[in-house]
């Protein structure tokens, strides 16, 4: 089997969207990869979980499934069985019965974080000097503004709600640590990714590699593709 008979499902976090994953999929599409970015609502963790479960219905064969940032709760939600890895780019991995926001502020946050609060509809925006300051310092100032302008805000019921077992506890899991993040707290990104027993990449990235630092983010996927060419999962 080789790298390009399996798919790279890619799954944005928060006050992103498909288009944050731009300079992953070029990378990856050019080596024959089979790429697909699933949009989220943003709306609630069960409405992520079954967007992604959507997309994962139009895609044949096996699948690397990726994660950023808040997304790293939606992919570990799926049970869609052509899963057979899973990649966390500085994202976040709850435990069974733990929230989002339970790992989220399991640590103080980086004084230059924002401080986030629900607006009148529960909708959590990010102020727009944060991508600056936090979600994407190493980005150029026209990257910054572009982010700012097409954020999508996340809603209260997508880090509220307890999760039940995640995939990352029956399937190999990979975790690129953001060590200049600003959002979530790289020793917290070290604890989730070492309760996960999962292959540990660490750079001195910010928050959003996937836009900063993309070669970075696509030889971490290399890695878990060809884990995957190469083994197995037994069951699944």
């Amino acid at each position: 089997m080789s790298l390009n008979d399996v798919s790279v499902v890619l799954v944005h976090g928060a006050w992103a969207d498909g288009s944050s994953w731009s300079k992953v999929i070029g990378p990856l599409r050019a080596e024959g990869a089979r790429v697909v970015a699933a949009p989220l609502p943003l709306t609630s963790l069960t409405d992520d979980v079954a967007a992604l479960d959507r997309t994962l219905e139009r895609i044949e064969g096996q699948v690397v499934l990726v994660g950023h940032a808040y997304a790293g709760a939606v992919i570990a939600a799926t049970r869609d069985e052509k899963v057979r890895s899973l990649v966390y780019i500085a994202a976040l991995a709850p435990d069974e019965g733990e929230t989002v926001a339970d790992v989220f502020y399991r640590a103080e946050p980086h004084p230059r974080a924002p401080k986030l609060a629900p607006d009148n509809h529960g909708a959590i925006w990010l102020p727009d000097n944060a991508f600056a300051e936090a979600f994407a310092r190493h980005a150029s100032t026209a990257e910054q503004a572009l982010l700012a302008a097409v954020q999508r805000p996340i809603a209260l019921p997508c880090i509220s709600v307890k999760v039940g077992r995640p995939l990352w506890k029956d399937l190999a899991s990979w975790f690129l640590v953001a060590e200049q993040d600003r959002m979530i707290v790289p020793d917290t990104q070290r604890f989730m990714a070492q309760r996960m027993k999962a292959q540990v990449r660490s750079h001195p990235v910010d928050h959003t590699p996937i836009v900063t630092a993309p070669g970075t983010v696509v030889d971490i996927i290399r890695d878990a593709m060809r884990a995957v060419t190469a083994i197995r999962t037994p069951g699944r």
